[in-house]
């Protein structure tokens, strides 16, 4: 017998039935908010010198040579992905990161051979230190102290080698104050009026950037990156940070990382109204990817859920390692 008691059938407002548009897969798509396309996913990639090497904290991706990223981005452009955002691993590093601006450096001969062989691919390279620098970090170091103007010029040079092999999109990541600004007048004076600038404008201290660090060799030696990166318990800042890009030329803004800052990319997609774009980072893939391993979830439906929450926060790029993945599953 059951114990739940039901009003009496004539009660019921029976003109109200939310479900009614739930009953297949065609009626929910009629009526569905939110939609993942191809097109709005950028393929995060990383290229350098050598043989190709798997990423063990991020199964799946690979460091590539240019030959194979070549490859790789071909690939995806079929698959439906518009757009790749290069990372470079050198051969060598130093304190100054001499290797960032390098015309021949891996990221440079990268672009230029995309160019060439993906014309219709959009090609945005990482604009930081970080991953050319001996100590780890994002700028250079003097008395112990990650200095901001002098590395600020530092990013500039980088940034226009990249528009000078061919880059469409400079995406500073340092989160060093004025770069933004720096950046679009360099490219600017230099004859690079038509590169854009997505800068990681609300860029977190956080605890997912682990498996990434393992990925490019770029774990700090010593100390952290709190002196520049945002504080996890504020919000409101990250919109003065958005507000003060974009003052500076910023075309896109970035949300970094997505998942615990879904309040943050609405607030900045509400606030601004600017393209937005969110990172889901290596660590969030690799939990997706750990929990799939052991059979714990299943990671198709997992991943489309995930980006789905991004995209329902407001982001209209979406940079995810599962860019394939993810065209391939929503056709």
């Amino acid at each position: 017998m059951s114990l739940v008691r039901r009003p009496p059938a004539s009660t019921l407002d029976l003109s109200r039935r939310p479900r009614r548009l739930r009953r297949t897969e065609s009626l929910r798509g009629l009526v569905r908010e939110t939609r993942l396309h191809a097109g709005m996913f950028v393929y995060p990639l990383f290229v350098r010198d050598g043989r190709a090497s798997e990423i063990s904290s991020m199964p799946g991706v690979r460091r590539l040579p240019v030959d194979l990223l070549v490859e790789e981005a071909r690939a995806a452009r079929l698959d439906g992905v518009v757009a790749v955002l290069l990372f470079g691993i050198p051969s060598s590093k130093d304190a100054q990161g001499t290797a960032a601006d390098d015309p021949e450096g891996a990221v440079q001969r990268a672009v230029r051979a995309l160019k060439a062989e993906v014309p219709d691919l959009v090609v945005m390279t990482d604009v930081c230190l970080c991953e050319y620098t001996s100590h780890g970090h994002c700028g250079l170091i003097e008395d112990d102290v990650i200095v901001n103007d002098p590395t600020v010029e530092r990013l500039v040079s980088v940034a226009l080698s990249h528009a000078r092999a061919g880059a469409d999109i400079v995406a500073p990541s340092d989160m060093m104050d004025g770069r933004v600004g720096a950046i679009r007048g360099g490219l600017d004076a230099a004859g690079f009026t038509e590169v854009a600038i997505m800068s990681y404008a609300a860029k977190y201290c956080s605890a997912f950037y682990g498996p990434f660090r393992d990925a490019a060799g770029s774990a700090p030696a010593s100390g952290d990156r709190r002196s520049h990166q945002m504080d996890p318990a504020n919000a409101d800042e990250a919109l003065r940070e958005v507000e003060l890009d974009l003052e500076e030329g910023a075309d896109i803004v970035m949300v970094k990382p997505a998942l615990p800052y879904l309040d943050v990319l609405y607030r900045v997609k509400s606030t601004f109204g600017a393209p937005t774009a969110a990172y889901h980072v290596s660590g969030e893939y690799a939990l997706l990817k750990a929990a799939a391993g052991h059979g714990w979830i299943d990671e198709p439906r997992a991943m489309l859920e995930t980006l789905l929450a991004i995209r329902r926060a407001g982001a209209d790029l979406i940079v995810t390692y599962y860019a394939r993945d993810a065209a391939r599953a929503i056709g």
